[in-house]
C-alpha cells in the first residue's frame, strides 16, 4: 500500500459554466467579489476615519478600471512568449477572462486611477490607500481562488499530504480542453497549492494591519505601505515554489525580482513617511470643505467694536 500522499487536495471539475452562449467563468467571479468586498470594506474604513461616505465608491470608478488594465499590461510584459512570436495569437493577450492579472501592474495603475479621482474630490491620496489596504489584500486572497478553478499558478510536484491534484480536462467533443473543458477524473500530476499558500499569506496580512491600525494608528499611506511589503514578503517565497512558465532575469522568476525590489521600497518609505494620521477634516471632499467654511446665509457679521455707535450731531 502506497502511503506516501495520505490526502490530496482535488482541484474543481471545470472553471467555466455554460447557460447558453454565456460562459460563467469562476476566475472572473472571484474577481468580482474581491472588488465588491474591497470597496464596501475600503468605504467603511474611509468613514470610521473621518472620511464621507460613499467615497470609495466614486474613486472606485476610476481605480477598477485603472488597476484591471495595469494588472493585464503587467501581466502581458512580463509573459510576453507567451502572446507574441511563432505560433502565437496577440490577441489571447486580451482574453483577460482566461486569467492573468500581475497584481504589481494592478496596484501601480490602479493608483493612478485613485489619485485622478483623489484630485478631483480634493482628498488626500496616500489617507485612501490606508483606508482601503486591508480590503485589497483581502480582494486578492478572494481573488486566488480563481486560479484555483482555473487549475494555474501551482507549485513544483510534491508527496505532501496537502498537495493540489491537477485534473485532465476535455471538452464535449473529448478534446483536451484544460481551460473550458471538464474534468474526466485523470489526475496528471500533484503538486504545490501555491493558490492556498498564498491565501493564507493573505488573510494573514489582513490581520495584521487591522491589528496594526488599531494600535498605533498609522497614516500619510504608511499602513498601504505595510501591506504592500508584508504581501512582497510572502509573494516573494511562494514565487520560489512555482513551476509554471515565467520569464526569467539572471535566472530568477520576473515576480521574485520584483517582489524583492517593491519590498524594500515599501520598508523605505514606511521609516520615512510623515507619522501619526491625517486629521479627519483633511479627509472631507474639497466642496465639503468650501460649505463647512462658509457662513450660513443670514447669519450677520458681528459688529466691529472700533466702530461709534452715534450719530454726528
Amino acid at each position: 500500500m502506497n502511503t506516501a500522499i495520505l490526502a490530496a487536495i482535488p482541484s474543481p471539475p471545470q472553471g467555466v459554466w455554460f447557460v447558453g452562449p454565456l460562459a460563467i467563468r469562476a476566475y472572473a467571479l472571484f474577481i468580482i467579489i474581491g472588488i465588491i468586498v474591497a470597496i464596501v470594506w475600503g468605504d467603511k474604513r474611509w468613514v470610521a476615519r473621518g472620511g464621507e461616505k460613499g467615497t470609495v465608491f466614486d474613486l472606485a470608478i476610476w481605480a477598477v478600471p485603472f488597476g484591471l488594465i495595469g494588472g493585464r499590461l503587467y501581466h502581458v510584459i512580463t509573459d510576453w512568449p507567451m502572446y507574441f512570436g511563432a505560433g502565437k495569437d496577440p490577441l489571447n493577450a486580451l482574453k483577460i477572462w482566461e486569467g492573468g492579472l500581475g497584481i504589481w501592474g494592478a496596484v501601480a495603475l490602479g493608483a493612478v486611477g485613485a489619485w485622478i479621482g483623489c484630485r478631483r474630490r480634493g482628498i488626500p491620496l496616500p489617507a485612501f490607500g490606508d483606508a482601503i489596504a486591508p480590503g485589497i489584500v483581502l480582494a486578492q486572497g478572494i481573488g486566488r481562488l480563481g486560479n484555483y478553478f482555473n487549475q494555474e499558478l501551482y507549485g513544483s510536484a510534491t508527496t505532501m499530504p496537502w498537495g493540489l491534484e491537477i485534473y485532465q480536462r476535455v471538452n464535449g467533443a473529448g478534446a483536451l480542453d484544460q481551460m473550458e473543458g471538464v474534468s474526466n477524473g485523470v489526475v496528471l500530476t500533484t503538486v504545490q497549492p501555491t493558490f492556498l499558500y498564498e491565501v493564507i499569506w493573505n488573510l494573514l496580512i489582513v490581520v495584521l494591519l487591522v491589528q496594526v491600525d488599531k494600535r498605533y494608528r498609522l497614516g500619510h499611506g504608511r499602513l498601504f505601505a505595510l501591506y504592500v511589503a508584508g504581501y512582497c514578503l510572502g509573494r516573494f517565497w511562494i514565487e520560489l515554489l512555482r513551476s509554471d512558465h515565467a520569464s526569467l532575469i539572471l535566472g530568477l522568476r520576473v515576480n521574485t525580482i520584483t517582489s524583492a525590489v517593491v519590498f524594500l521600497a515599501a520598508v523605505a518609505y514606511i521609516v520615512l513617511a510623515t507619522k501619526g494620521r491625517e486629521d479627519p477634516d483633511d479627509l472631507k471632499s474639497r466642496q465639503t470643505r468650501a460649505a463647512l467654511a462658509t457662513p450660513v446665509s443670514g447669519e450677520s457679521e458681528p459688529a466691529d467694536s472700533g466702530e461709534s455707535s452715534t450719530q454726528d450731531k
